[in-house]
């Protein structure tokens, strides 16, 4: 793999992770409509390592409110403040992803990896999030969250072990379905992002280790990821104060339909 390669692919990592669009469907994407050698799901999962790195560093001031509440959880057993009951949310609402990710690890590797499938994911949860979108109210906001809420928004994290179905798109979607506002979804999606991503960063780095080695590229990727990865949360968390999540949606839909288009040409 280039310098170039990895570049693309870390910035594709970092935008798509947060951005409800599908980092892993674009990752998928990428090498095959530009001829390229595939990383890999190895490779894929390191870069999430520049994505954690990302939502920690935006989100420093509450990981370190969340860090002393746990460490306080632990210490008196009682749920006493809203941080407090923020980490457990959290935590629930990671338990789902992990189990999922655990039983569908071979299916993810291989099956879910397919072009068809990719497209179509994009362009259902692409409906999905429109329909949900528009039809939500903006009522609820983080404090307001429950123990129901954080079960259903971690199964639907479990969805986006497909890939197309985007991460972030399946979370936002469904708090929006709960009737959280935009802005929560996105906050709460971005945060539970970090967990996870970490995980499976470190449980497939070895991995790529051994593939690519600790390369230039595969450095240039997490770092090109966390930058990215950044900008991505910045820029959604401005848009979603004013604006609705139509133009992802839309975007979703043209580019599914684009790869059905080229997938129908290459036949």
């Amino acid at each position: 793999m280039s310098v170039f390669e990895a570049f693309v692919l870390g910035v594709i990592q970092g935008l798509g992770e947060f951005l409800p669009i599908s980092s892993s469907g674009h990752l998928v994407l990428t090498p095959y409509l530009f001829g390229w050698e595939s990383p890999g799901l190895a490779f894929d999962a390191a870069l999430h390592l520049g994505t954690a790195a990302a939502v920690l560093w935006y989100f420093r001031a509450e990981w370190g409110r969340l860090i002393v509440a746990a460490l306080d959880l632990v210490r008196t057993r009682r749920v006493a403040t809203d941080e407090h009951r923020r980490v457990l949310l959290l935590i629930l609402a990671t338990i789902p992803a992990i189990i999922g990710g655990l039983l569908l690890e071979d299916l993810a590797e291989t099956t879910f990896r397919s072009p068809y499938i990719v497209a179509t994911m994009l362009i259902v949860m692409g409906v999905l999030l429109w329909l949900v979108d528009r039809a939500a109210s903006r009522a609820r906001e983080l404090r307001d969250m429950g123990w129901r809420d954080a079960l259903v928004i971690g199964l639907a994290q479990v969805v986006a072990l497909v890939p197309g179905t985007s991460r972030s798109g399946a979370t936002i979607t469904a708090g929006r379905a709960l009737g959280m506002s935009r802005e929560s979804a996105a906050v709460f999606s971005f945060l539970m992002s970090m967990p996870i991503t970490v995980g499976a960063g470190l449980m497939k780095a070895p991995e790529a280790i051994a593939q690519h080695g600790i390369d230039t590229p595969l450095l240039v990727g997490i770092l090109s990821a966390a930058v990215s990865g950044w900008l991505a949360i910045t820029v959604l968390l401005r848009f979603v104060a004013k604006n609705s999540y139509g133009i992802f949606a839309l975007y979703r839909v043209i580019l599914g339909l684009a790869i059905f288009a080229i997938i129908y040409s290459r036949s």
